[in-house]
């Protein structure tokens, strides 16, 4: 019979993207706008000095994805805020530049907490806080009025300990609070920002950089991105 293992708290700072409107897409063009997601979350990673060693497998979403990031002194909450959000807006915006009808723009939303896994995934409210800001209408909303790549929501928590201390490269002014959430009869509160515009340099990998073979599409040499 199978047994319960004992569920044990692990503190992660959780990323949540989601491709805008890829219900409007066919499976083909869905597949295409996926391959180029992680392609550019790896980049991005790799770009703000994030190893793999630093966060857990990322979780798949459909059109979307998560990614638990160990609470290490080398990956701080401002990093993510500072470089790698700025960052993956920036080569979004590189890649819709030469994307043709395969543009897509991202809702990102960060969030930190406690966190559990099982044989199937993470999971706990800490997640579920993070794919509610990532899915918040307000966020939707938000991206729909900008002609931005990427729009980002942050947890209130993550508001009050990071952003409003005002660290170098986070402009507290910036962000806006407006998601509203309700969790469990809790009434929460997220923070709208949108990133500027693209940073001067970014010293990431080429487009045709490896991927994990997961994320490769059928056919497609040494999973390289096509």
């Amino acid at each position: 019979m199978f047994a319960l293992q004992p569920v044990q708290p692990l503190h992660r700072t959780v990323v949540a993207v989601d491709i805008e409107g890829s219900t409007k897409r066919t499976n083909t063009a869905r597949a295409r706008l996926r391959h180029a997601m992680y392609g550019l979350l790896y980049r991005a990673l790799e770009a703000s000095g994030i190893a793999a060693r630093h966060y857990d497998p990322m979780v798949d979403r459909g059109d979307g994805a998560l990614l638990p990031i160990h609470p290490a002194d080398q990956v701080p909450k401002t990093l993510l805020l500072a470089r790698f959000i700025p960052v993956l807006s920036a080569l979004l915006t590189e890649h819709n530049s030469q994307a043709g009808e395969h543009w897509f723009r991202l809702r990102a939303a960060l969030h930190a907490g406690e966190i559990h896994y099982d044989d199937r995934g993470p999971f706990g409210e800490d997640i579920d806080i993070a794919c509610r800001l990532v899915d918040a209408p307000e966020l939707k909303d938000r991206l729909r009025g900008t002609t931005a790549a990427l729009v980002l929501a942050v947890s209130d928590d993550l508001y009050h300990s990071v952003i409003r201390h005002g660290y170098d490269g986070i402009d507290e002014a910036a962000f806006q609070p407006l998601v509203r959430l309700d969790m469990g009869g809790q009434r929460l509160r997220g923070w709208v920002y949108v990133p500027a515009d693209v940073p001067p340099v970014i010293d990431v990998a080429p487009d045709n950089a490896a991927i994990p073979a997961q994320y490769a599409p059928p056919g497609v040499d040494d999973h390289r991105m096509p």
